[in-house]
C-alpha cells in the first residue's frame, strides 16, 4: 500500500474501475439475530466481504484471575478463515488478526457500559468468511450490530468505514485493486451517538488536507451505513414481534 502504483489506473473521468463515483460506498447488506445459539449475532456482506459476528455475554469471565472487580473485560476475536483469500490463508490467528483483535476490543471498551457487569466478560467474535478489502471496518460493523442484537448496554453504535487515495484521489470504501496498489487507507470507527472517533489507522501517506478530505469522508461514510445498521436491528425487532417475541 506505502506509496502506492500510480501507472495502475484505478479512476479515470470521475469513476474508478468499479463504476463508482469517489466519495460512493458499495453494496452492503447487514442482517441481525443469525444465531440462535448465541447472545447476540450479525452477518454482513460488503462488497465481496462475507462476515459474521457473534455476542456471548454478559457473563462471568474465566479464568477469574482475567476478572476485573470493576468492570466487565471486553474480548474481541477477529479471524479470518482460511478458505477467505483467493490464496488458502494457514489456520489460526496471525499477527495481523491479532492486531485487529485488539484494536476493535479497546474500541468497544469505550462504548459498552462496562462498569454495569463487574467480574465479567463480554465475547466478541468476528470471523470472515470472504475477504476482498476493508475486512476490519466490515467486522466492527457487524459486531456493533450482534452487541446490539444482545441488548449490552452501549453508549453508542458503532459503524466503521474506510477512505484512502488512488491516483493521487481521496476515495471512499476502496476495493479490492485499489487497497493493493493505492495510495493510502483509513480506517475509521465512529461512535454515532457521541460523534467519538473509537478506531483511527492509517497506512500509507495522506498529506494533511488530504488526511482531513479522507477523515471527513469515512466519518460521512460511517453515517450512512449506520442507517443500514439500524435497519437492519429493526427488521429483527419486527421478525422476534411477528414470532410472538421468540427469536
Amino acid at each position: 500500500m506505502a506509496g502506492g502504483n500510480l501507472d495502475i489506473q484505478l479512476i479515470k473521468g470521475g469513476k474508478r474501475n468499479d463504476g463508482r463515483v469517489p466519495n460512493q460506498l458499495r453494496d452492503i447488506k447487514i442482517e441481525a439475530g443469525v444465531l440462535h445459539r448465541a447472545d447476540g449475532s450479525a452477518y454482513i456482506e460488503w462488497g465481496g466481504n462475507k462476515v459474521l459476528a457473534a455476542v456471548y455475554g454478559p457473563r462471568e469471565a474465566v479464568p477469574r484471575h482475567s476478572q476485573d472487580p470493576n468492570r466487565a473485560v471486553v474480548k474481541a476475536r477477529y479471524n479470518m478463515a482460511a478458505f477467505s483469500v483467493d490464496d488458502r490463508k494457514r489456520p489460526g490467528p496471525d499477527r495481523r488478526s491479532q492486531e485487529i483483535s485488539k484494536v476493535i476490543g479497546e474500541a468497544f471498551e469505550n462504548v459498552i457500559l462496562t462498569e454495569e457487569f463487574p467480574r465479567a466478560s463480554v465475547d466478541v467474535s468476528m470471523e470472515v468468511l470472504e475477504a476482498e478489502a476493508g475486512t476490519r471496518c466490515a467486522a466492527m460493523t457487524a459486531a456493533s450490530v450482534a452487541l446490539a442484537d444482545a441488548g449490552i448496554p452501549m453508549r453508542g453504535m458503532v459503524a466503521a468505514c474506510a477512505a484512502g487515495k488512488i491516483n493521487d484521489t481521496v476515495v471512499l470504501d476502496l476495493g479490492k485493486e485499489e487497497d493493493n496498489f493505492g495510495q493510502a487507507d483509513l480506517p475509521v470507527g465512529l461512535n454515532i451517538q457521541t460523534g467519538e472517533v473509537v478506531l483511527l489507522q492509517m497506512d500509507g501517506n495522506l498529506s494533511p488536507d488530504q488526511f482531513d478530505e479522507a477523515l471527513g469522508m469515512a466519518i460521512e461514510g460511517c453515517r450512512k451505513i449506520y442507517e443500514l445498521q439500524r435497519d437492519a436491528l429493526y427488521r429483527r425487532y419486527r421478525r422476534d414481534e411477528s414470532n410472538g417475541g421468540r427469536a
